[in-house]
């Protein structure tokens, strides 16, 4: 897998006392589930945040926040970080929360039935 494990680290420390979290490797990088829905991942050296669909707009003005696009497909919702906004604690909190928020009102995936 190909994500940055330092980045890994200091979302696990930041998420320590919030239960039901999950990880799981999935879209070439590393998922933090948080009550069975994604909200928090890794690709290579970017965040990905889940949000309020409805915020999009606004964060995508934030220097270093992009639309999530990975099949040429913008995904409401999701947006990636990358890591150069990430070096205060203070940014670094603004993303965690902003995805902690969201996750409260978001609806899990449907489970595919095997």
């Amino acid at each position: 897998m190909a994500y940055n494990e330092a980045l890994a680290n200091r979302i696990r420390d930041q998420l320590a006392d919030i239960p039901n979290i999950v990880e799981k490797e999935m879209m070439g990088g590393l998922t933090f589930m948080v009550n069975d829905k994604m909200c928090i991942g890794i690709i290579k050296d970017d965040m990905m945040c889940r949000i309020a669909p409805e915020m999009q707009d606004t964060v995508i003005e934030k220097t270093g926040c992009r639309i999530m696009d990975f099949t040429g497909r913008p995904m409401k919702g999701y947006v990636m970080v990358d890591d150069s906004i990430m070096k205060t604690k203070k940014k670094f909190d603004y993303w965690i929360n902003l995805s902690l928020e969201f996750n409260s009102k978001a609806k899990s995936s449907k489970k595919k039935k095997k």
